[in-house]
C-alpha cells in the first residue's frame, strides 16, 4: 500500500511537471507571435512617420507642444522622442 501511494505521488508530480512544461512551451510560442505583431506595428508606424515627414509635418515640434501642455513621465517622453 505504501508503494502505491509513492507511485501515485510520483505520477501526480510527473503530470504537474508535464502540465507546466506544456504551458511554458505554449506561452513561448505566443510570445514569439506577439513579437512578430509588434514588429509589424513598429514598421507601419515608421512608414507613417516617414510619410508625414515627407509631407512636411514637423512631428518633433508637435511632440514638444504636447509635452509642454501634458504632464508625462520621463520614460514616455524618451519613447516619443525616439519615434520621431
Amino acid at each position: 500500500m505504501n508503494m502505491a501511494k509513492e507511485q501515485g505521488k510520483e505520477s501526480s508530480k510527473d503530470e504537474q511537471i508535464g502540465f507546466h512544461k506544456g504551458a511554458l512551451t505554449t506561452l513561448a510560442k505566443e510570445r514569439e507571435e506577439m513579437q512578430k505583431i509588434l514588429g509589424i506595428v513598429e514598421q507601419l508606424m515608421r512608414m507613417h512617420i516617414k510619410a508625414l515627414k515627407d509631407l512636411g509635418v514637423d512631428l518633433a515640434a508637435q511632440a514638444k507642444e504636447v509635452q509642454s501642455t501634458t504632464p508625462t513621465t520621463a520614460k514616455s517622453k524618451k519613447k516619443l522622442e525616439e519615434e520621431i
